[in-house]
């Protein structure tokens, strides 16, 4: 009975704990998202003009107001205007650091180039024999490659369970293998203590057949002429 119970305990607390976590969580963004409406002035405010205080409506702001700062940025006024506070802030020592890192990391998550936190690599560390999750950043760093005389790709090695902190590294090319697993996938798994783990879509390859090298579509491989019997 003490087994059942506690197995029924645990079942409990699976369904729920996911549950009011995640209702935790919203509840607290929605509360802090909302906290924009006091940058109105208090005549405009909902409240006052209502009577009453509708939940969520902060987050209809938040969407608003980044419609139309995109919409502005992305003509040439806006990009102008943006160059100017950008320069501003240049010139302010402490602020200077830490907007351009902020902005370097967003410029990355965000870019919608091919390579940036695209690919899902494994490489060697931090010893050989032990594999660490990377996310591929950037390719052909010319002066590294220069010095180092190897094709090198810069990767971002994620911490767990805090994958917005981690090392960046140039590895060789010939260091690393692709996973077939997306950024999304790899990072639940970062996040769990690697208790999540993605489906692997090579499992529906007959074992056989895995790592075998597969000759391109619509090529036949060449022909090899028979060895001449000597006279």
């Amino acid at each position: 009975m003490k087994v059942r119970l506690r197995r029924y305990l645990i079942a409990g607390l699976l369904v729920w704990l996911p549950i009011g976590a995640t209702v935790l969580v919203f509840s607290v963004l929605f509360d802090l998202i909302d906290r924009l409406l006091l940058l109105l002035p208090p005549p405009l405010r909902p409240e006052q003009l209502l009577g009453f205080r509708i939940p969520g409506l902060g987050l209809i702001l938040a969407v608003i107001m980044l419609l139309v700062t995109g919409m502005l940025a992305a003509n040439l006024f806006g990009r102008r205007l943006v160059k100017s506070y950008e320069s501003l802030l240049g010139r302010i020592p402490l602020v200077r650091g830490v907007y351009s890192a902020f902005k370097s990391f967003a410029e990355v998550v965000f870019s919608e180039s091919d390579s940036s936190f695209k690919k899902v690599l494994l490489i060697e560390y931090p010893r050989p024999g032990l594999y660490s999750l990377a996310f591929q950043t950037s390719e052909n760093p010319e002066e590294v490659q220069s010095r180092t005389g190897d094709t090198i790709v810069t990767v971002f090695l994620p911490t767990t369970p805090n994958p917005t902190s981690g090392f960046m590294l140039f590895v060789p090319r010939k260091d690393i293998t692709e996973l077939d697993m997306s950024v999304e996938e790899a990072l639940k798994m970062i996040i769990s203590l690697g208790v999540v783990l993605p489906p692997w879509r090579g499992a529906q390859i007959p074992p056989g057949n895995r790592g075998v090298a597969r000759e391109p579509e619509g090529l036949a491989p060449p022909e090899v002429a028979p060895p001449q019997a000597s006279p």
